[in-house]
């Protein structure tokens, strides 16, 4: 019985790359739209804040094979900080520890500010995040009060921006490496400035090759699977190869093709020196291979279809 019920749904392929709205977290917003695709298996490629909306990529059906490489990839973020004021977790949805009243910068000091964040930088992740330290989350650990030595972990900012500024309130556009903590850099902004800051508002702009236009929402999904059903809503799935879009690609004749899905590694002309491709049978995508030592290509994730 309970085998039949987890395959219960459809057999779609595909990424939907929702528009996350603010106060859901990202696992409510992957079971919305895994029930209004009606599919059989789904997941998602890296938690957003629950504070936080815009670009979350969902993995339907085979695509889940892919979502790792979407999890390492580079992010964009757009973030309003608020100065003045410290929280435990960093963002407004936290307890208050400290509090400013005369705050006292210019935009050029939280220019100079910001060029200590770029590159590769140390993080120490918050309490309020969903890591886990024996198994379980940190967040869950910080509702009961507790708090834990973390590691702290490097990460890359390609770049940090300001892009707008008054005495209390600032924005600031960040692209980033894949585990970077966007409210540890608002906290560690107002420990540099002196007088505390947190976040207010924050969108995640782009996700791997995936960006705001990309995006549909969930409340126009529901619309058009009201209006037109399934097929309607099907033709927001993107095929899952475009999410590794940037890994080289490697085209199989359709016998060579059959060696591969049955896990053996074939010589093929033209192949890059070493890493990951995509692997086509003909025009049909088939999964991702890799180059093993003596140049062969072997498959790593393959697609069931």
């Amino acid at each position: 019985m309970g085998q039949q019920r987890r395959n219960k749904g459809r057999n779609i392929n595909g990424i939907v790359v929702l528009d996350k709205a603010e106060g859901l977290t990202s696992n409510a917003a992957l079971q919305q739209v895994k029930r209004l695709f009606e599919a059989n298996k789904a997941g998602h490629t890296g938690s957003l804040d629950p504070l936080a909306t815009g670009v979350l990529p969902l993995c339907l059906g085979e695509a889940t094979k892919v979502s790792q490489f979407l999890l390492d990839s580079d992010k964009k973020y757009r973030a309003r900080i608020r100065l003045g004021i410290r929280t435990d977790s960093g963002d407004c949805q936290g307890n208050v520890i400290e509090r400013h009243e005369a705050v006292q910068v210019t935009r050029r000091t939280v220019e100079r500010a910001l060029k200590r964040f770029e590159g590769d930088i140390t993080q120490v992740p918050p309490m309020y995040s969903a890591l886990k330290v024996d198994g379980v989350p940190l967040y869950k650990m910080a509702r009961r009060g507790e708090t834990v030595e973390r590691e702290p972990r490097q990460v890359t900012v390609y770049s940090i921006e300001l892009t707008a500024f008054d005495e209390r309130e600032l924005e600031v556009e960040i692209a980033c490496s894949k585990g970077t903590y966007i409210r540890t850099i608002a906290d560690d902004l107002g420990q540099v400035l002196g007088c505390g800051a947190h976040i207010i508002a924050l969108r995640r702009t782009q996700a791997g090759v995936f960006t705001e236009t990309d995006c549909v929402t969930r409340e126009a999904l529901e619309t058009e699977k009201e209006q037109t059903g399934l097929p309607g809503i099907d033709r927001h799935l993107i095929p899952m190869d475009e999410a590794i879009g940037d890994l080289p690609e490697v085209v199989l004749p359709n016998e060579t093709a059959s060696y591969v899905k049955n896990g053996q590694a074939v010589l093929v002309r033209h192949l890059p020196e070493e890493g990951l491709v995509r692997l086509y049978d003909e025009e049909q995508f088939i999964g991702i291979g890799c180059i093993d030592d003596d140049g062969k290509v072997a498959p790593r994730r393959l697609i069931v279809t």
